[in-house]
């Protein structure tokens, strides 16, 4: 038996061993110190249900994989990838004698996937759970599947540093809740507000310079992402002590290098680590003592109705600046530097949105359909997918051929899982394999799906050059992978272009060019590339990485294509002859005589205008493409719309729902029949939105809805007064004259639902917001009346306004 040093989550042991004899489950919520991560796994390791099987941990990162595979070893006295290995991507150590296996969450899904009954394996671990990434989540949902039906004696145990252990302990069956304490030192927390106009990597560098001169020991800054870490760091260059070292922390730098900067500097010596979230938990960097923290993270947000995923810079959520914060207390006191106002802090959400909200599903979709799930909300996930990513990501499959109209997998989407890359990738592999193009295409696949290989060209077919010819550990790993997904076959004598291999991953973002760098793609969506870019002159291109809005994407990724490539590679999905499509700088449809790959023109002539049956089904498939906002709402339309909404949200069914997407979903039923054939949208008659929003609601209901959801309160001085439903709940914004005489507070929906009251002056300009009329002229309207009667003297403000005249007018001169 290991002797393990004495760290706090050691007193839970006992309750631990008795929990999971128990029901072979638990949670555990354990702070930053513990000793959860390496403690726990090296405990188990004598549990006797163990027998010779493995435990498997998991981590979000590599770094920390890594990281907590070499602690564990180093207890143990031994070398990584004897009792303690670790797998990874792009790298393993693991032996015939590793009983507990570190891997990277996403390596677990695979294992599980492809071993449904886990042999050999006694224990899942997973760590940091409460970063509810895609991967983890996805894997507890299949351990939980796999525990229920093949292997009720797995043993689960989900651990965590903030994390609603109760949420989590009834998705395992009402399991036990451990707690354990951490070991922290003290921290001292101080704020520093970064200047509005100021760019955060400004802000960081004075920072981080003036802490240099005030503090000693390390630091360790919390900046949002790869390019703002670089940017402190120039700024930084030759502007800090001799003594001090500047090293970055980021997901694609090597792992030597990650390793490193995690590393205690040398004797008398500093160091900086300009880190990313990646540096949040599960590690710790000896020697920091300071942390500044930017308060930003950057989160990728997936949109169905686009296909694409973007990063936002968002501010970072509670629990993850309380991380932050945690990683100055680890070895000695610390001091936390916050780049924002101390009453900030508060606002911050409590925990950032799980991935599986937020994340493109396809390779869930296809992995669940391979487990013979065709629903993925049926498992046992602590949030369930949202609707229109699952759809969205059934529809590309289906694209892809990876799965038939049953939702079953295909022999093609049994091949794309096997490759291990996101299912766009893997079909371009896959297609490129049947023309001698396997090892170019997987290598293009690695470079895409492995951040820094190559560089950050926007020129793919530059990024691939480089990369093929880059030394390092990590390069030759990655070009090793590839020759593994490439697999045996003939090689072409001549390489296709990097655009060609694209279009196996991304039909529907071929791209042509409008001119000055603007680019129009075939699944109808703009891009644009800098002027200063080669391809900005590129008359077609592939594009594989967007980012920002759909309408005018910044485009990241990509690689030249020719015309004969394009018609070569998309010959089945040409269409030809007379084509409606819409015309966003007129708000029109238009018909052409055209030869077309999506929204894309090969060729193409004007044609007269559609009207009738094909006006309407083009103005439904332009909505559905564009989105609600290029039909002419009229003011009466979107008011109906925010009543029918707030009806729902109160009532809800019958009541119907009002959202982009059920609306969207249902334009078939709603819109279509009320259409008269035109195809200039802004000339759709304003009636045609009413009568259709109309129709959604019940007939027995429809007479209800002036009852119960009013346009209009008529307060005291016979003045109608509109009520505004777009603030969650309803709100007359009236002039306080109006409404004296008026003892009861105004009410709607028979008098069940109070107003939100906006007060106004006679300037109308708000003076009060009230719930309680009544009180409001009891108590603050003494006070109101006071201010008012100074700047208003021409209007009647009188003591008692609950029993006088109500008035629109002001006092008439000479009175």
């Amino acid at each position: 038996m290991t002797v393990l040093p004495t760290l706090p989550v050691t007193e839970i042991f006992p309750a631990l061993d008795r929990a999971l004899d128990a029901s072979n489950s638990a949670v555990l919520v354990a702070p930053p110190g513990a000793g959860k991560t390496t403690l726990i796994p090296l405990h188990l390791l004598d549990a006797p249900w163990r027998g010779e099987r493995t435990i498997i941990l998991l981590e979000p990162r590599r770094l920390a994989a890594r990281a907590a595979a070499s602690r564990m070893a180093s207890l143990l006295g031994e070398e990584v990838g004897t009792t303690v290995g670790y797998r990874m991507r792009l790298e393993n150590k693991v032996s015939a004698k590793t009983r507990i296996l570190v891997v990277t969450e996403g390596v677990f899904a695979r294992m599980i996937l492809d071993d449904p009954d886990l042999t050999n394996i006694a224990a899942v671990l997973f760590d940091e759970f409460h970063e509810r990434s895609l991967d983890a989540d996805f894997g507890l949902a299949l351990a939980l599947d796999v525990q229920a039906a093949l292997r009720p004696d797995l043993k689960l145990l989900v651990m965590s540093a903030t994390l609603d252990g109760a949420r989590v302990a009834k998705l395992l069956g009402d399991v036990p809740v451990l707690e354990s304490k951490g070991r922290s030192f003290p921290i001292d927390i101080r704020y520093r507000e970064r200047k509005p106009d100021e760019r955060i990597e400004d802000a960081m560098s004075k920072a981080i310079r003036d802490t240099l001169a005030d503090e000693t020991g390390s630091i360790l800054a919390f900046l949002p992402g790869q390019r703002e870490i670089e940017r402190t760091a120039e700024a930084l260059q030759g502007r800090v002590p001799a003594d001090t070292f500047i090293v970055p922390l980021y997901g694609a730098l090597e792992g030597r290098d990650q390793d490193a900067a995690i590393k205690p500097a040398p004797f008398g010596k500093r160091k900086v680590v300009l880190a990313t979230s990646i540096a949040e938990t599960s590690i710790t960097i000896d020697g920091v003592r300071v942390v500044i923290d930017s308060g930003l993270a950057r989160l990728p947000k997936f949109e169905p109705a686009t296909g694409l995923t973007r990063l936002e810079t968002v501010r970072a959520a509670r629990a993850a600046v309380d991380q932050r914060a945690g990683r100055a207390g680890r070895t000695e006191p610390g001091i936390a530097i916050r780049l924002w106002r101390a009453e900030q802090t508060a606002a911050l959400e409590a925990f950032a949105p799980p991935e599986i909200l937020e994340a493109d599903l396809t390779g869930l979709v296809l992995d669940c359909a391979a487990w013979g799930v065709s629903n993925p909300a049926t498992l046992a996930f602590l949030d369930v997918p949202p609707a229109p990513a699952v759809k969205e990501a059934k529809s590309l499959l289906e694209n892809l051929g990876a799965l038939g109209k049953d939702h079953r997998v295909t022999p093609m989407g049994n091949e794309m899982r096997a490759l291990a890359l996101p299912a766009r990738l893997a079909h371009m592999v896959l297609t490129a394999r049947e023309r001698g193009q396997a090892l170019r295409a997987a290598e293009l696949a690695i470079l895409l799906t492995e951040r820094g290989l190559g560089g950050n060209d926007i020129d793919l077919d530059v990024r691939l050059s480089r990369f093929q010819r880059e030394r390092g550990d990590r390069a030759t790993r990655a070009r090793g992978l590839a020759k593994r997904l490439a697999g045996s076959g003939p090689v072409a004598a001549e390489a296709d272009s990097v655009g060609r291999l694209l279009i196996g991953a991304y039909p529907d973002r071929i791209a042509k060019s409008r001119g000055n760098g603007q680019f129009t793609l075939a699944n109808g969506r703009g891009g644009e590339v800098d002027t200063s870019s080669a391809l900005a002159k590129s008359p077609w291109l592939v594009v594989a990485d967007l980012s920002g809005r759909a309408g005018r994407a910044r485009i990241l990724a990509a690689a030249e294509v020719s015309e004969a490539e394009i018609r070569e590679a998309m010959a089945d999905r040409i269409v030809s002859g007379r084509q409606v499509t819409y015309d966003a700088s007129r708000n029109a449809l238009q018909a052409r005589d055209a030869t077309r790959i999506g929204a894309i023109a090969l060729s193409e002539k004007t044609m007269p205008a559609p009207t009738g049956e094909e006006a309407d089904l083009g103005v439904i498939a332009a909505v559905k493409t564009h989105g609600l906002d290029i039909l002419p709402w009229s003011k009466e339309a979107s008011t109906l719309r925010r009543r029918l909404a707030w009806l729902h949200q109160g009532l809800e069914a019958p009541w119907p729902a009002m959202d982009d997407d059920t609306l969207l979903a249902t334009l078939d039923d709603w819109l279509k029949p009320f259409l008269k054939g035109g195809a200039q949208l802004n000339q759709i008659p304003a009636h045609v939105l009413i009568e259709g929003l109309r129709s959604t609601v019940p007939y027995d209901l429809q007479r209800k809805i002036e009852t119960l959801a009013p346009t209009h309160f008529e307060v005291p001085t016979g003045s109608h007064i509109p009520i505004r439903y777009d603030e969650g709940e309803p709100v007359l914004a009236v002039r306080v004259q109006e409404l004296f005489g008026l003892a009861t507070h105004p009410a709607i929906a028979n008098g069940t639902i109070p107003l939100l009251l906006e007060l106004l002056s006679p300037a109308h300009r708000p003076i009060q917001i009230t719930r309680d009329l009544p009180g409001f002229w009891k108590g603050s309207w003494a006070d109101v009346r006071s201010d008012m009667r100074g700047r208003y003297p021409r209007h009647v403000w009188p003591e008692d306004p609950a029993n006088a005249a109500p008035t629109a007018r002001a006092k008439p001169r000479g009175t």
